[in-house]
């Protein structure tokens, strides 16, 4: 699961009042700072816990650099507020992929120094995960989980999308993602159902989408608009195959849970950690940044979290029991695909972007 996919919901949705707000608040904690100190924006609870395990304490130790964390999801307009009123007050900011792209096109963001990168470290990223104005350290997937007491082991269980759609062959009560957002939904899966190959997604067919999708509207028991929505769902067995973040069916599976996850046709996803425009300690904050690729600390990160490292040779690193639950395990690479976040945000002759014209499109469907 993207850590901040369901709070990037919200902060959509806040006015510019709330949103100024709480970037005073940001800027408070600039003023308190100190030469030396590093300001990093990270999400709350248990994930800046682990966050800071894996990525603050060691790079601490070995460069005496104090780290501030902002413990709160920052939206595009904080963000641009920030830079267009010359008071950054937050050195590394932490977005969805998409977003940093709307972050980086708008000007709001310095673009990243990778001569500094350890070159071993940087080869062995994964692409997409290396933008010019950001780095993605983890990635997580969305996926086909079934109830393994209504689809046991042995017995016929849907393979792919397609299969998913075929409520005959195989009747179950099903939920999927909802498409309220734009940026996020059922889309390529709808599109996956149709026929459509992995390595053809995009640029998406938007009217075959929603053709797809009118065929198993009928048979989703809900629309879920968070992770913790769907967690609940499976663990409560009011669905018996879903559309899920691999991390919540893991924290299921952990808990010995009937839930297994199908790794075909999966979706990548992944945040990306960037400097704002007039950071105060930029030069600092690109030695973080940095530090992010690292094989060991990524490691680190996916032994206390189920998030895949983007920089493979971490992959030896993590025993194999823990390296098989993440979503870019290179045995999973030729099932799998990864989102498309540029063609989400290309914007239209009618100025508006995909994802918007997505979000648009869902509204007058579900109606339907």
């Amino acid at each position: 699961m993207s850590l901040l996919i369901n709070r990037r919901h919200f902060m959509q949705a806040t006015s510019s009042a709330v949103a100024f707000g709480a970037l005073s608040s940001a800027s408070g904690l600039a003023r308190a700072g100190t030469a030396g100190e590093l300001r990093v924006n990270m999400s709350g609870g248990n994930w800046a816990e682990v966050f800071k395990e894996a990525f603050v304490k060691p790079f601490e130790a070995e460069t005496g650099i104090r780290v501030v964390p902002i413990e709160q999801d920052l939206s595009t307009s904080q963000i641009g507020l920030m830079v267009e009123s010359n008071n950054v007050s937050i050195d590394i900011v932490q977005a969805v992929a998409q977003d940093h792209l709307v972050q980086a096109a708008a000007g709001y963001l310095e673009r990243i120094d990778y001569s500094i990168f350890n070159k071993d470290d940087l080869d062995n990223t994964l692409d997409y995960c290396k933008e010019p104005f950001g780095f993605g350290p983890y990635v997580s997937s969305q996926n086909m989980v079934w109830n393994t007491e209504k689809f046991p082991a042995g017995k016929p269980r849907p393979s792919n999308w397609a299969e998913f759609w075929d409520v005959e062959k195989f009747p179950g009560t099903r939920s999927l993602e909802t498409g309220a957002w734009g940026g996020e939904g059922p889309f390529e899966e709808a599109l996956l159902a149709d026929g459509v190959a992995m390595d053809a997604l995009y640029p998406m067919d938007i009217d075959r989408v929603f053709a797809s999708l009118d065929k198993i509207k009928p048979h989703i028991r809900k629309w879920w608009a968070s992770g913790s929505e769907i967690l609940q769902m499976l663990r409560d067995d009011v669905v018996e195959i879903a559309h899920s973040y691999d991390g919540r069916a893991n924290s299921l599976i952990d808990a010995g849970e009937p839930i297994e996850i199908n790794r075909n046709q999966a979706k990548l996803t992944w945040d990306i950690y960037a400097i704002p425009k007039g950071s105060p300690n930029g030069e600092l904050a690109q030695k973080f940044i940095a530090s992010l690729a690292r094989p060991d600390r990524q490691a680190t990160l996916a032994k206390l979290f189920a998030q895949s490292p983007s920089n493979k040779k971490a992959y030896s690193l993590i025993p194999d029991d823990i390296a098989r639950k993440l979503a870019a395990h290179p045995d999973y690479a030729s099932i799998s695909y990864p989102s498309n976040p540029k063609w989400y945000a290309e914007v239209g002759p009618d100025g508006l972007t995909n994802s918007q014209r997505l979000t648009e499109r869902w509204q007058e469907w579900i109606l339907r």
